[in-house]
């Protein structure tokens, strides 16, 4: 499709998605003087209620037709989508008009995070440099390159497993039991029917996104999240249990390296090879290795929890930067930013990350909101007069300070104001940078 055209003045949204990541979004647009209506695909997220309306429609892909014309008729003029999951079943694709915008890249696009498999293919091609992997469809076959090996070893579900689908193994016995997980226990469902193995790389990680308006590429200051549920980094992986920006571990050189190295010949190669203009926003989750930065993954939007602490010192007009990735100006915008550090604390409930307990009532909300910072709603519910946790990852609190230590103390002091019933956190969010 040709690049739409712009928003008017005054831009009625409709934003998909449910989480902490939809109410930062959501948050930063309200900020705008363009925004119009803020139109909501969730009704639930107690956040996310104190700033827009709900759509009075199923959001279905599998309905497009009434989705389409519910759009034209409330005069949609953008549409802000914000999980994994909706950009692979092709949203973008079907909402998107002359007059509409979608910001979000096209279901062929999403592939570079839906499908592990073809993001492997997509960094052989371009040069990219990642780690060495191999994919089967196969058990039996994923079991014998496995015995073979005999070498330490990232088992990966190929398809959207929310985060939870990568498994790091460090001996034969483990990548054994991850491949049964994957392949047989079906404990990621269809996610599963293929994998990745690839070799375990070792250093630091750090997540780099960028805007991309089809060949402008801006980058957004680096993060760094804690996947672990347990402190030290210890324990099964999450969704994320926190996150801090900007991250010192990457510096200005190594960031103009990530951008000429990975992110240009991701978005030349999308466009030369498979003729997809990628338009949205890319995001990197490098490993910073003695030889150099090399990809783990791709994802296709905004990451969470890291978007929380990156939004909160965003100064620029979201609607505005949004609008130039899709128009194709990236060129002419600019994005301005808090020069303090913003750190974000998951607040999860009772039971994460296996079997989350739900319905526990949320005390102490009003008094963080009298403190600097912001906490994001992202699985609350309104019942019986009380925000209610309603998932396993709750809540996220957000400090801002002169250097990451600062931040660190700012998110805890609203930490320390809430409480529920097993409620649990990490209390080292960002020792790596400490």
């Amino acid at each position: 499709m040709s690049k739409p055209r712009p928003c008017p003045s005054t831009c009625n949204v409709l934003l998909i998605g449910s989480g902490g990541r939809e109410h930062a979004l959501a948050w930063k647009m309200s900020k705008s003087k363009r925004l119009g209506t803020l139109w909501l695909s969730d009704s639930k997220n107690a956040g996310l209620l104190a700033l827009g309306t709900p759509a009075p429609l199923p959001i279905d892909v599998k309905d497009t037709f009434r989705l389409q014309r519910w759009c034209d008729s409330e005069k949609i003029n953008l549409v802000v989508i914000g999980p994994e999951a909706a950009l692979a079943e092709g949203f973008a694709d079907a909402l998107a008009t002359r007059d509409r915008m979608v910001f979000g890249p096209v279901k062929a696009a999403a592939r570079l995070e839906s499908d592990k498999s073809f993001a492997k293919d997509i960094m052989r091609q371009a040069a990219i440099p990642t780690a060495e992997s191999r994919t089967f469809t196969s058990l039996e076959s994923a079991r014998q390159f496995v015995i073979a090996k005999d070498d330490a070893c990232v088992v990966k579900a190929s398809g959207l497993a929310a985060g939870k689908g990568a498994i790091v193994c460090e001996n034969k016995d483990e990548a054994l039991e991850a491949l049964d997980r994957c392949m047989h226990a079906r404990e990621f469902g269809a996610a599963g029917d293929k994998v990745v193995i690839e070799e375990k790389l070792n250093g630091q990680e750090v997540s780099v996104l960028a805007l991309v308006d089809g060949r402008t590429i801006s980058l957004l200051d680096p993060c760094q999240d804690h996947k672990q549920v347990g402190e030290g980094d210890t324990g099964p992986n999450t969704g994320g249990m926190g996150a801090y920006c900007p991250a010192p571990v990457i510096d200005s050189k190594t960031m103009a390296l990530v951008e000429r190295d990975v992110f240009v010949p991701a978005v030349d190669t999308l466009r030369r090879e498979d003729e997809i203009i990628y338009r949205g926003v890319l995001y990197a989750g490098l490993m910073l290795t003695p030889g150099g930065p090399k990809v783990l993954e791709f994802n296709c939007r905004f990451g969470d929890p890291e978007t929380q602490p990156v939004l909160a010192r965003l100064e620029s007009d979201l609607l505005t930067l949004v609008e130039a990735a899709l128009a194709g100006r990236l060129d002419a915008v600019r994005a301005d930013w808090d020069p303090r550090a913003a750190l974000g604390v998951v607040l999860a409930s009772a039971g994460y990350p296996d079997e989350p307990r739900t319905g526990d009532a949320i005390d102490g909300l009003d008094e963080a909101a009298k403190r600097p910072g912001k906490v994001f709603h992202a699985a609350t519910k309104s019942a019986g007069g009380r925000v209610r946790t309603a998932g396993g990852r709750v809540l996220c609190a957000v400090g801002l300070g002169d250097g990451v230590a600062a931040a660190q103390r700012a998110a805890y002091e609203l930490v320390d104001c809430i409480r529920w019933d097993g409620m649990q956190c990490r209390r080292d969010i960002g020792w790596r940078a400490l």
